[in-house]
């Protein structure tokens, strides 16, 4: 059994994982990612930017994301793996690549507990006194947050299935609510002169405000954590079927979901509130609040009581995945290896957990509040859409898997979601993106040290220089841009440029991609045994239809 953390061929410590999770497990964890606390406030922004065009703008972004889930849901095909988001850069481009991926994904996943803990108190202090105050959790409050980041680690901790039986619990709850809070407001509330020219009709503050709504309200970024699905991915029982499914099942389900609920969200507006256009609709807990204005008084408890599950929730799923990062991470020689041990009885990465829990502590604690974490972290995890289709393209040229794994289309989609991932950075607009800048850095760093000690091969520089070189070129198209930047270079022409010069990165990665995999035949030939070996095991071993 090879050790190597290069090696396409898993470790015991890959075997050790228990592989139980069924399509309705991994759909949970997508549409649990995807439906967070978020889902109370986005119908509000988006209104307030674009009117009743905001319904467009959750469809082109929805249409968006599942181009990059398509990428993704062609990878799990290929190669279902546990931390697979960190592994395939690494299988694609070499070590440089997969460092500046990885710490990214890392860094971003890890402030997620401690993000939605803050989150879950905040609404809380108002019911328990004490736990907030001002702008900041108190010293009770950071508490109560360590509490529920433990939580959030013991529900990991024993094993998969518990996971499972929880997720699928309290997705079930988010869908439910959402689900029941659409009813209520088209039943008791709904306004059809909303969407009428008294109010400026169906496009108050013409198209070209929908489409910037895609990125200003967090279109884009409600639908990422459909790629949680394939963080678990080997864990799941015949992946080769259940991935790709829960993937796209998730995203269209999210784009039904959050339809309906911008409909509903527009509908049930008092008229009075639009006294001064969308843009005067300003209210603090937008669902909840229009419940109390419609006399639903049990609607507004239900939610109330949902913006503290919602955001454990997403917590819980957020905890597992950066377990599997973390583990990846280490396999990639990245982290210590002692981090990469999975647990005999319980068949998780356990000290990945705690290891992550620690950090996590590092993020609550100088930044007690969700706005603070959030602004650090929120925008990492895009940085990490692109190497998608670098390297399910250079599988492809290198026949990794045979044709029976690809997806039809994919010859076109690959470029088309890099690009697409490409203004999804440059939309985030320059003040966040220098936020970015020196955690970047850090893992460059780490990155270089490693290089140092072990004495690397240069293929690996070779291989993944392109991906420093395609971020630097990300921030100074920022910084000359209209999207928070100096407007040097004026829209929409921003965003064709970065569209044009985004496709010329995603050339160069490619051709490094299948250059570095060239380079190593052997390696590059267990990969291909490994695929090949994966997909018919698991697919013999796969259970009945259903499952967790």
């Amino acid at each position: 059994m090879a050790t190597d953390t290069d090696s396409a061929v898993p470790t015991r410590q890959d075997e050790l994982l228990r592989r139980r999770l069924g399509f309705w497990s991994l759909l949970a964890t997508g549409v649990g990612s995807v439906i967070g606390s978020g889902w109370l406030l986005a119908s509000m922004y988006a209104a307030q930017a674009a009117g009743p065009a905001a319904l467009l703008a959750w469809v082109i972004g929805g249409l968006v994301m599942l181009l990059v889930a398509l990428v993704f849901a062609e990878l799990g095909m290929v190669k279902p793996e546990s931390g697979g988001l960190v592994r395939y850069p690494l299988y694609s481009n070499g070590r440089l690549a997969a460092a500046v991926v990885g710490w990214s994904m890392w860094v971003a996943y890890v402030g997620n507990p401690p993000t939605e803990a803050a989150g879950v108190l905040q609404y809380a202090s108002a019911y328990l006194p004490g736990l907030y105050s001002g702008t900041q959790l108190t010293g009770l409050g950071v508490l109560a947050a360590i509490g529920l980041m433990l939580v959030f680690v013991v529900v990991n901790y024993f094993g998969v299935a518990l996971f499972a039986r929880t997720n699928n619990l309290i997705t079930a709850i988010k869908v439910f609510v959402p689900t029941l809070t659409v009813v209520a407001l088209i039943v008791s509330g709904f306004q059809g002169g909303n969407f009428g020219s008294a109010h400026g009709g169906p496009a108050p503050y013409g198209w070209s405000a929908a489409l910037s709504t895609i990125a200003t309200a967090g279109m884009v970024f409600a639908y990422t954590g459909f790629r949680n699905v394939i963080e678990l991915s080997g864990e799941a029982r015949d992946p080769r079927r259940t991935v790709p499914r829960a993937l796209i099942t998730t995203i269209v389900v999210c784009i039904v979901l959050y339809l309906a609920l911008q409909t509903a969200f527009l509908g049930a507006v008092p008229g009075r509130l639009l006294g001064h256009g969308w843009h005067g609709v300003n209210l603090d807990s937008p669902f909840a609040d229009l419940a109390m204005m419609l006399n639903m008084t049990w609607l507004y408890w239900i939610l109330i009581a949902d913006s503290m599950v919602s955001p454990s929730g997403s917590a819980i799923v957020y905890t597992a995945s950066n377990a599997r990062n973390t583990f990846g991470l280490a396999k990639n020689g990245f982290f210590p290896q002692w981090t990469v041990r999975v647990h005999s009885r319980w068949g998780v990465p356990a000290r990945a957990l705690a290891v992550n829990f620690v950090v996590g502590l590092a993020f609550l604690l100088p930044l007690p509040s969700w706005h603070a974490i959030i602004g650090v972290t929120g925008t990492l995890a895009v940085f990490t859409f692109a190497i998608g289709s670098v390297s399910v393209t250079a599988f492809r040229r290198l026949e990794i898997a045979g044709r029976d794994a690809r997806l039809t289309g994919m010859g076109w989609i690959a470029p088309a979601a890099f690009a697409i991932s490409s203004l999804v950075i440059f939309w985030a607009g320059w003040t966040t993106l220098l936020k970015t800048i020196p955690i970047v850095v850090v893992g460059l760093v780490v990155f270089a040290l490693g290089y140092l000690r072990r004495r690397d091969r240069t293929v690996d520089l070779r291989a993944g220089i392109w991906l420093p070189a395609y971020l630097a070129a990300m921030y100074a198209l920022s910084l000359l841009g209209t999207f928070g930047g100096h407007r040097l270079i004026p829209a929409p022409w921003d965003s064709v440029l970065v569209a044009a010069v985004s496709l010329a990165f995603y050339v160069w990665g490619v051709r490094s991609g299948v250059a570095h995999m060239r380079a190593d035949p052997d390696r590059t030939a267990a990969l291909r045994a490994e695929a090949a070996a994966d997909r018919g095991g698991r697919a013999s071993a796969a259970a009945p239809a259903g499952g967790q």
